[in-house]
């Protein structure tokens, strides 16, 4: 059988760790272990950098900040950390933490370390010998959003979560602090911007409550069970977790899934295998997220401009870096023609009302 299992590879050059300072920190906290210390990357990842770690006969997922990044408060590992040491608890899908470290001697930032989730992660296309017919497609597209139906369902004050964030006043904070943030990492004149921003600004509508949100939910943050592909066994990337409306992380999940029927632009930008036959749609995932939660989705055109625009600014955060000569990774060279892409769709949503 066909082994689909994410593994790591080779370490980005500019992002080694300092494996002589990892190896000591290691052997005090696990004093009886004996084996060699070998570390590879993930090497998907766009922002807060992902290891394998094997010492001896154990094995962890190491996380931490990307090299070069100023905004402290987007990469706050002890925030991640807490909020994962309490959801795992409730809700396995979310991965087992271990240790947390702040000491920033160790390698110059702080990090943590997890229990690996094996499993099967898509990216923008499955493997070609995988059994990905239009009947799995289904199937897991509705898992995808039951899934995430499940996570906006669950108590956070129950679990110690309460505190994690302010749900009044959350869009309008969400509207001004994106804004913000682009103007702080921007390149590039993108005209689209300001059209957005005003058109948001006079179309903020009531928030549908308050449930824990992920705030970057997509497919290449699942890991699906090699023997189900159906089946989500994890969910990463828990860093812009908050309390907030969850219809911004329907919204955010929806401006990663791209239809079929999309234009060109959008097609050459798809994060994940969304168009292939058997997919649900945006519209289709709407309608069964708002079947599973009994959420009012008549707004939902303003939370797919917001969650476009969002993650416009993400990709222009990251390019920021490599601009400012704060990253050598190449993959980032040509993000602003992804920027231009999510923005124009950004406005064709705000001015048609399509999502």
């Amino acid at each position: 059988m066909p082994d689909f299992e994410d593994r790591a590879t080779a370490v980005r050059a500019g992002e080694e760790l300092n494996i002589e300072a990892l190896d000591a920190y290691l052997r005090a906290h696990f004093p009886d272990e004996r084996g060699p210390l070998d570390v590879k990357q993930f090497p998907s990842g766009h922002s807060n950098l992902t290891y394998s770690v094997r010492f001896g006969s154990r094995e962890f997922v190491l996380r931490r900040p990307p090299f070069g990044s100023k905004v402290k408060s987007a990469h706050d590992m002890g925030r991640e950390f807490r909020v994962l040491s309490k959801l795992h608890t409730v809700y396995s899908q979310a991965p087992e933490v271990l240790l947390y470290c702040d000491d920033e001697t160790v390698f110059g930032a702080p990090f943590y370390l997890m229990t690996p989730i094996h499993g099967v992660i898509l990216r923008r296309n499955p493997p070609a010998s995988l059994d990905f017919t239009a009947e799995v497609a289904r199937r897991l597209s509705e898992s995808f959003v039951d899934n995430l139906a499940r996570l906006h369902s669950l108590d956070y004050q129950s679990i110690g979560l309460g505190d994690l964030g302010k749900p009044e006043g959350y869009l309008e904070r969400q509207v001004r602090g994106w804004t913000e943030r682009y103007y702080g990492s921007r390149t590039h004149e993108f005209p689209e911007v300001e059209r957005i921003v005003s058109w948001m600004k006079e179309h903020l509508p009531s928030t549908s409550g308050a449930a824990l949100v992920h705030n970057d939910y997509k497919y290449d943050n699942l890991v699906l069970d090699p023997s189900d592909i159906t089946k989500i066994i994890g969910v990463l990337d828990w860093e812009m977790c908050t309390i907030g409306d969850p219809l911004t992380d329907l919204g955010t999940a929806l401006a990663y899934w791209i239809d079929a029927d999309d234009p060109e632009p959008l097609q050459k930008i798809r994060w994940g295998p969304t168009t292939h036959p058997g997919s649900m749609t945006r519209a289709q995932l709407v309608e069964r997220y708002a079947e599973k939660t009994g959420r009012n989705v008549s707004h939902m055109d303003f939370y797919v401009v917001f969650a476009r625009f969002k993650v416009a600014v993400i990709v222009q955060q990251i390019y920021y870096r490599y601009h400012q000569g704060l990253t050598k990774d190449e993959r980032f060279a040509a993000m602003p023609e992804v920027v231009e892409c999510l923005l124009r769709a950004s406005l064709h949503c705000a001015e048609t009302g399509e999502i």
